[in-house]
């Protein structure tokens, strides 16, 4: 009896995993990034002669739940059209019956490794505000992402933030007169089902997730759980550590300002009600704080005031004692 070598067994397997795009315009180049539910692959689109990102489920051996889902989160980014969030390109079957929904290739880097090749903290809170508008458009439309996390917001080569796997999205049913209900596409010629996991179950990422999230209340999550999982990201970009329930900014980092710290702390509030009310709120007390101005989140007191306002004034305040000095050396260089 002859023996395969592990390698070969390997190999075998690799083959055997991989999806055959034979039959489509796409011919994968190689592996980008793998998750539980699919895999992200760099391909070549032959009509169009670009390259795209395609996602595809790991396996054919799947329910149809898992393909109904990967149709539903190309839906979703397909018809969220913001700059912030990837477009979708197209979304299709394989022979073997493997869903795959091809996107742009964003060049770039994640928002971790962003932070780690040395950003400055006022250009990393310039992206966080890109990932929070673009979180609140989501929010508008009435989708909540539910992971955001740093691994899943890309930098492109160019700067700019995107937002990225929409997988575990969910699709608030109270939003009336919203683009939500446009999300509810049909699929095999049979209307989709949204139903959400069960109460119980917890989706998300450890950290970032809200407590209500860890908790598994998956009918209690609204906007205002993205907007936790933003602070957390606001915390790893004012810390560079991970988040923890309870952590504070300054104790990990003394060089993070109060103002910062409450900004954070407000958005990682336990209580749903004590978070900014959306994620647009949140950016906008962080471009308050980029202005130097008060914040909502943090009460100055006396001298803490006339501190930021020198701070904020301070060319002017060099003007004025320039002049002063001026007057000053004149009065004494034309005396007699």
């Amino acid at each position: 009896m002859n023996w395969i070598s592990d390698d070969k067994l390997d190999y075998l397997r690799t083959i055997a995993s991989n999806p055959d795009f034979s039959l489509t315009q796409y011919t994968v180049v190689k592996a980008l990034a793998r998750g539980g539910m699919g895999t992200v692959y760099l391909a070549g689109d032959r009509k169009l002669n670009r390259l795209v990102a395609i996602k595809v489920l790991n396996t054919p051996e799947v329910v149809d739940d898992l393909r109904n889902r990967m149709v539903r989160e190309a839906q979703i980014i397909a018809r969220l059209e913001h700059p912030g969030i990837v477009p979708v390109h197209d979304v299709g079957t394989l022979e073997d019956g493997r869903v795959f929904y091809a996107m742009k290739f964003v060049r770039g880097s994640r928002l971790d490794e962003y932070a780690a090749q040395g950003a400055s903290v006022r250009d990393r809170l310039r992206k966080f505000q890109a990932v929070c508008d673009a979180a609140g458009f989501a929010h508008a439309h009435g989708v909540i992402h539910r992971d955001l996390k740093p691994q899943n917001i890309m930098i492109g080569s160019f700067g700019e933030v995107l937002v990225l796997d929409w997988g575990v999205a969910k699709i608030k049913r109270d939003i009336v007169s919203s683009e939500a209900e446009t999300l509810l596409l049909p699929i095999n010629n049979k209307k989709q089902e949204l139903s959400d996991t069960a109460h119980g179950t917890v989706i998300g990422t450890r950290n970032y997730m809200s407590p209500e999230q860890a908790r598994g209340e998956i009918e209690q999550l609204d906007q205002r759980s993205d907007v936790y999982s933003l602070g957390a990201v606001l915390f790893f970009l004012l810390t560079d550590k991970q988040p923890a329930p309870g952590a504070r900014p300054r104790a990990v980092n003394r060089a993070v300002s109060k103002l910062a710290e409450a900004i954070c702390l407000k958005a990682m509030a336990p209580l749903r009600e004590d978070r900014y009310e959306s994620a647009s709120e949140l950016s906008a007390d962080v471009g308050r704080l980029l202005d130097v101005e008060p914040v909502l989140a943090y009460r100055e007191n006396t001298f803490e005031k006339v501190s930021r306002w020198v701070s904020k004034n301070r060319v002017l305040i060099l003007v004025v004692l320039a002049y002063l000095l001026m007057r000053i050396i004149l009065v004494f260089t034309s005396r007699p």
